[in-house]
Formats: C-alpha cells, structure tokens, sequence
C-alpha cells in the first residue's frame, strides 16, 4: 500500500498562539511501507498548551524512529505496539503534571495517533476529542470524542443538534497532563486503497457539516499532495470565516 498525505495547522483568528501540534512520519521498513500521523490539541485557555501538546509529539515521533522497526518483528505486533502507546500516554500524562505543578501552572493536551502498515492494518490510540475520519463513498468517525457532551448524547441527555451549541462542548473527560489518570481509546481496522483518513483537531469541524468534509475529503478529490493541501486550507478558511476561534489543524493521509 502507498500513501499520499499532508498536513497543516492554523493559528486561528484570535489566539495568540498555537498550541496544536501535529506530525506526520513515513519509512521504508523491511516489512514494507509504514506511516504514522498525530495530532495534539493543547487544551485551549490552560497555560503552555502548546508545551504540552508538542511533547506528546516529541514522544511519539522519538518512538516511530527507535522502537517500531523492533515492533514489526513481533509475533503480536499490534499487541506491543498498544503496549508501547499505553506506556507512553501514561508516562506523558505523569510527566506533564508533574511539570505543571513545578511551574504552577495548568497544562494539558489530547493525543490522536494512527499507525497504518504495509498490509493496510491500522491501530488508532486516541484521548480527548480530535478525531480519525475514514473517507471514501462515505464518511465514519473513527474516534469517540472523551467530552461532558459527547457523553451526554449517548446518555440521551441530550440531543446532537442541542451538542452543537452547547457551553459544555469543549470540556474533555480526560486529557494527557490534566488527569489523575488517562485510559486510552484503541481502535484496530484495516485500510483499504482509495481511502482518505483524516486526524484533526475540534478547531477543524466545528463549523462545518459532515458532509461538507465527506466532499471535500472524497478520495477522488484527492488524488495528488497538491489537491490534498489545497483542500485542507479550504475547510481551515471556511472555518475561520464562519466563526472559528481556536487553532485549527488537519492530516489527511489517502492510501493507494
């Protein structure tokens, strides 16, 4: 399987600074052809947002270079690889609080990170609200949003139209830094060719539909890194005229 993929984050229309951080990472491994894509929303009003989301970064991209070639070697890859995510969430979650209370400050940042493999298999480790979308004759939310609202949608408390406006809608469950304790969201799936999957942050989809980004995102609709960008800074534009005032980030990576 190949891929084509880009990426790109914007400051937003009132922040003053950016505390998304993404990353995208591919490699030529004896197993074939692998890519890693995350992105980390610093939690939005809390102090160094941006400390904190680029560390999870920072971690993961440290674990693509050094520890997954092993990985692939292992008779469960997939299995150790959540095992090494697990940890590393953990440890994250560990050192940004303790790094938060030796500065007085509050920090915290979500984590969604996708692995896919020469084979289309995937795992997706996910805490807070950015999100996966797979893309192709239809649109499917790969994630569940770790939110107040998210919950009480599925409770019935409320309903998803009533979610949209919401004052709650930004206030997560559990995020990397800022809780106790972080028990991350795995999901595993297999790819196929002629797919889009996007990772982005909330900033990205607050104020466009569904099925505004199941058209923009269509497969055929990207078929080159050029077409891909240019659909990416579309959607972050049509967010920032409708309102949008948090940073604003996106991956989409299509397979091949």
């Amino acid at each position: 399987m190949k891929f084509l993929f880009q990426m790109h984050t914007d400051i937003g229309t009132t922040k003053e600074t950016n505390q998304d951080s993404l990353c995208i990472k591919k490699a030529l491994t004896d197993k074939g052809e692998v890519i890693m894509a995350i992105v980390c929303d610093g939690m939005g009003g809390l102090e160094k947002g941006e400390v904190a989301s680029a560390s999870v970064v920072c971690r993961f991209s440290g674990w693509f270079e050094s520890d997954l070639p092993k990985r692939l070697d292992e008779e469960d890859v997939f299995g150790a690889i959540k095992y090494d995510w697990l940890g590393m969430i953990k440890k994250l979650n560990s050192d940004i609080s303790d790094y938060g209370k030796a500065h007085n400050i509050n920090l915290g940042s979500t984590v969604t990170v996708m692995l896919i493999l020469e084979n289309g298999e995937y795992i997706i480790g996910h805490v807070g609200d950015s999100r996966v979308y797979c893309i192709d004759s239809e649109i499917k939310i790969l994630t569940e949003d770790q939110t107040v609202v998210a919950n009480d949608i599925k409770t019935g408390r409320i309903t998803a139209e009533q979610a949209k406006t919401d004052p709650r809608r930004n206030v997560l469950l559990q995020c990397v830094g800022a809780s106790r304790n972080v028990e991350p969201d795995f999901i595993r799936g297999k790819a196929q060719a002629d797919q889009c999957y996007m990772l982005c942050s909330d900033g990205f989809r607050h104020f466009v539909e569904i099925n505004e980004l199941s058209q923009a995102f269509n497969p055929k609709n990207n078929d080159t890194k050029e077409n891909i960008k240019r659909n990416i800074v579309r959607i972050t534009e049509e967010n920032k005229k409708r309102g949008e005032s948090d940073n604003i980030s996106a991956i989409l990576i299509r397979t091949m």
